[in-house]
């Protein structure tokens, strides 16, 4: 009997957020597709076995990897290259950015961080010294090893060409890989219900990050309120234990009623919230993709976005949209100020976007490419 090839998807740092939804759907393709469990033994290099929950797929936990940067450089650069060699791996998948030093006959890497194109304010640098760090040397960390890879992964067309410009890739080695696999609507509803059905509800479901813009949010909501609005809820997913970001947001608007801090909500609630949203907000500053977008659009609701490059690929094919300065709360004031008098005509479709190649719709489309089956 021939030994099985090896598929190596690495993920020793992905424990929350977006990169966890990516890992998981990753996971659940090679777990559920027959073609490739049979063909490949598939090992998942992950934080914790807990975690995840998967008949055909051998994980191996590493969970002193996040605790310093110190022992993820060793892994990646020392540590799996050793791994490799004694896996002698047909693929070695990297879903967190790095480019492992490590012997494949394919090697791919997920490039999620956008850091290197953000620019921080001075300002924000209080709230997280990391991401000030990340957004000066991320560009050199993912530079590490990057042409030795056959692919590398990004999730939008404008991330591709900043990749191509910044690192001098070729194009063709470049795979725009859309995370379109969301979770359907038919999502067990919970007990909880807290909010008024006959409010308007907006809704922005994120973690606490300086770029995430939490506070342009309850400025809008604190113009609302000096206009005489108050038949409405603001519901944000913060409640001031995360960081030192969401709680000075939390301690300057815990007065307004209309602003419900409700922290951090299982997914399962999220969509139950979903369900009773007016119109989603996300006026981020910095995403790769933006998953909340992605999630929502089933719905068919309104959705108030940054008018920024991520967000006009994510809502592509969306209606009911409508544009937003991140930097303007009046503006945006003005738009939840049109949901509540029900008046749409700023809200428009976004257009289809045309892709260029490599660009893998699915998970089954991208290991495709990555294995050179197509």
């Amino acid at each position: 009997m021939s030994v099985p090839k090896v598929i190596v998807v690495s993920a020793v740092n992905i424990v929350e957020g977006g990169t966890l939804t990516i890992l998981n759907q990753c996971l659940a393709c090679l777990d559920s597709t027959q073609a490739m469990y049979r063909e490949f033994r598939i090992i998942a290099l992950v934080h914790r076995k807990g975690m995840f929950h998967f008949k055909n797929i051998e994980l191996v936990e590493y969970p002193i990897a996040k605790k310093k940067w110190l022992y993820r450089v060793y892994y990646e650069y020392i540590g799996f290259y050793f791994l490799s060699k004694r896996l002698k791996p047909w693929l070695w998948l990297s879903l967190h950015d790095i480019s492992p030093n490590v012997r494949a006959r394919f090697r791919a890497v997920y490039c999620h961080n956008s850091t290197p194109f953000y620019h921080m304010k001075r300002a924000d640098v209080k709230y997280s010294y990391k991401i000030f760090l990340f957004s000066l040397f991320y560009k050199y960390l993912y530079r590490i090893n990057i042409k030795r890879n056959d692919y590398v992964i990004v999730q939008q067309q404008w991330l591709r060409d900043a990749f191509q410009k910044m690192f001098s890739l070729d194009s063709q080695r470049i795979i725009v890989a859309c995370p379109h696999e969301v979770p359907s609507k038919g999502i067990v509803r919970t007990s909880r219900d807290s909010y008024r059905e006959t409010t308007t509800l907006f809704f922005f479901p994120s973690l606490s990050r300086p770029f995430k813009n939490f506070e342009i949010v309850c400025k809008a909501t604190e113009l609302l309120c000096a206009k005489g609005f108050t038949d409405f809820q603001v519901v944000l997913t913060i409640d001031g234990t995360e960081n030192l970001y969401s709680k000075e947001i939390v301690n300057a608007y815990r007065h307004n009623r209309n602003i419900s801090f409700c922290g951090r909500l299982p997914y399962n609630e999220v969509f139950d919230l979903y369900e009773k949203t007016s119109c989603l907000i996300f006026p981020s500053k910095l995403e790769t993709w933006g998953l909340p977008v992605s999630e929502f659009i089933q719905y068919d609701k309104p959705m108030i976005l940054a008018d920024l490059p991520y967000a006009h690929e994510t809502a592509a094919g969306a209606n009911h949209v409508a544009f937003f300065d991140p930097n303007n709360e009046r503006q945006l004031c003005n738009l939840m100020e049109d949901i509540i008098q029900n008046k749409k005509e700023k809200f428009i479709q976004v257009s289809p976007i045309q892709f260029n190649t490599p660009y893998a719709d699915s998970w089954s489309d991208l290991f495709n490419i990555l294995l050179r089956k197509k």
